[in-house]
């Protein structure tokens, strides 16, 4: 993995001259336009659109690309800030596809994210977004500008590629985890004894916290982690907890600590001759979710977990597998160590240094009487 080993700012005192977005590009009116019923997840064609993703999807039908070049595309509804270099189909309607006038176009990709404050409603946007100010270095010197520009979005890009290899980094790890994960718990029938979750488990049912704040002395447990506050500790010792109703029926998570659990989870109390850990990974595999029933409001209930089959294998080889999945998931998934951590930080300092890099003095606004 490539290191950074230079951080320089390249203007010194440069001369700025602050331009609206909209005086120094032209917009694009893209040749055709595809509905979204149309796209696929492969095709000849890429295709923009406001949603986050970059490419939104492919369609292969015969149509009229935007040309090749290098463009700036703006959500007139979402706000999404995109920068592309290749032909494309234009997706869903309100797309700003704008292209420089005379200036780079990465150069001013990153500086309308740097400086384009979001409004955050449902609304055109497009009226505000071209009022936005642009630092341009060196005006009155189009050689001198574009260098400038040019060596900005060099140290910018570094960090930008540090992160999308970060990232791609993360996706196959977690995709090594999921391998190791589904080989490892893999039994087959005969090799291991299969049991019933309630032969395994003291208890099986559902947390009774109704109160929940934002405030309190101890955590309460619900359907996606910690969901509030409270001052009542119910729970002292380490448990499974198995959300019950709604969308996130079927997640699994472990409590520790002291705590409070909501009505909308059940509590698993496994027996001895289980280990928690182990169980939760099996549970997290067999992934829970498609067990539930009701299409409006899924539900997962303590009697259909305590029918669910798990196999016991010796306590020496829960111990074993479940120091192997421990590595990867805190390789993946750990908010304070491994690779979420490092993008997160790789993350905070692009920005840092985006700001830096773009932080000329604007000048002042004299009021007339």
């Amino acid at each position: 993995m490539r290191k950074l080993n230079f951080i320089k700012n390249p203007l010194g005192n440069t001369e700025i001259e602050w331009r609206e977005l909209g005086t120094i590009v032209q917009t694009v009116t893209a040749p055709s336009k595809l509905n979204r019923k149309s796209y696929c997840d492969k095709g000849k064609l890429p295709i923009i659109d406001q949603g986050i993703k970059f490419i939104a999807g492919y369609t292969n039908e015969d149509l009229t690309t935007v040309e090749d070049g290098e463009y700036i595309i703006f959500g007139d509804h979402s706000e999404h800030i995109k920068y592309v270099d290749f032909a494309f189909i234009q997706g869903a309607d309100g797309l700003k596809i704008l292209q420089p006038i005379s200036d780079k176009a990465k150069y001013i990709y990153y500086a309308l994210q740097n400086f384009y404050k979001k409004e955050l409603s449902y609304k055109r946007h497009w009226s505000l977004a071209k009022e936005t100010l642009i630092p341009i270095p060196y005006p009155n010197n189009l050689e001198k500008s574009l260098a400038t520009q040019t060596e900005i979005v060099r140290i910018l890009d570094a960090f930008t590629e540090l992160n999308v290899e970060l990232n791609a980094e993360l996706v196959a790890r977690r995709k090594q985890y999921t391998y190791y994960r589904e080989y490892l718990l893999a039994f087959e029938e005969g090799k291991v004894e299969w049991k019933e979750l309630g032969e395994l488990c003291e208890k099986i049912y559902s947390g009774k916290n109704k109160v929940k704040s934002e405030l309190g002395l101890y955590p309460v447990f619900g359907s996606t982690g910690i969901i509030g506050r409270t001052d009542a500790k119910v729970y002292s010792k380490e448990q499974i907890l198995v959300a019950r109703v709604g969308a996130n029926a079927g997640r699994v998570n472990i409590a520790k600590g002291e705590y409070d659990v909501s009505d909308n989870t059940l509590i698993v109390q496994n027996k001895e001759n289980i280990i928690l850990k182990f169980l939760y990974y099996y549970l997290v595999n067999i992934n829970l979710n498609r067990f539930t029933k009701g299409a409006g409001q899924p539900l997962l209930t303590a009697g259909q977990l305590k029918t669910m089959l798990i196999p016991l294998p010796p306590l020496a080889e829960q111990q074993r597998i479940v120091a192997i999945l421990d590595k990867f998931e805190a390789l993946t998934t750990s908010l304070t160590e491994g690779l979420p951590r490092e993008i997160e930080l790789r993350q905070q300092q692009y920005e840092y240094y985006r700001e830096l890099l773009l932080s000329f003095p604007k000048p002042e606004v004299v009021e007339h009487d």
